[in-house]
């Protein structure tokens, strides 16, 4: 399927436009995610670490397409790579500039002729897809070369906490919330992630079991930290194998 681990996220306060625009990009192959105004936008991005496309309408109550994007950005903090079009019914030059200056790939004017639509997204799934091969290409050398330390760190890590207090070595929460009784705070994905991470499993291993890219990988262990709030990666490792 073209669309597959790329998700696309529809944002227009029109309901029938993000009902429509669904289905047709859902029948191409593409998972969407529709929403009516730019706060459950905020909501659902943050949410849902596979959403790569914001397809949004300008005018819009409350925040409009260009300010929303500009949220995003800034609240990703460039650590979240996506792309984002533009569309609109009414045609204003100063808008469509501001809309390029801020990171829009592409603008189109309602009534939209989907056809052309799914061009776009096609070739922004494309540069998507070149992007995170060339940072897959660019960290493969440093990956193979820093497991075996990481590794020995880890191990070297678990040692030093085995010999440590009771009180020091196991961080409380998950004294009070082992892996199993957590599991209604994770969605399904994080607790799938927590698993794994419980078996020794590093970012990388995890993406290729779950079929996902290692980027996404991060953001699930970063909100699995927060959720449990562990400090690091090594602590919540030694937290899930004490409680087991």
């Amino acid at each position: 399927m073209n669309g597959q681990n790329y998700k696309l996220l529809i944002v227009d306060n029109e309901p029938f436009i993000v009902e429509e625009l669904s289905e047709f990009f859902s029948e191409n192959g593409y998972e969407c995610i529709g929403v009516n105004s730019s706060q459950e936008a905020l909501e659902r991005f943050h949410g849902d670490p596979e959403i790569a496309i914001v397809l949004t309408d300008l005018y819009m109550p409350g925040i409009n397409g260009i300010q929303l994007v500009k949220t995003l950005q800034e609240q990703s903090e460039g650590q979240r790579p996506f792309e984002a079009i533009l569309f609109t019914g009414q045609s204003d030059k100063q808008d469509v500039i501001e809309a390029m200056r801020c990171g829009f790939a592409d603008y189109y004017q309602k009534p939209l002729q989907v056809g052309e639509l799914l061009a776009g997204v096609e070739r922004l799934i494309a540069r998507l897809k070149t992007r995170f091969r060339g940072q897959d290409l660019g960290s493969l050398n440093q990956r193979l070369q820093s497991l075996t330390s990481s590794l020995e760190q880890l191990r070297l890590d678990i040692h030093k906490f085995q010999y440590l207090p009771p009180q020091s070595a196991t961080p409380k929460v998950l004294e009070q919330h082992p892996i199993e009784s957590i599991s209604n705070k994770l969605s399904r994905r994080q607790y799938e992630v927590l698993k794994l991470i419980s078996k020794g499993m590093t970012n990388y291993q995890i993406a290729c079991e779950l079929g996902i890219r290692e980027n996404t990988v991060k953001l699930y262990v970063s909100q699995i930290l927060r959720i449990t709030n562990m400090h690091n990666r090594t602590q919540l490792a030694l937290a899930l194998s004490s409680g087991q």
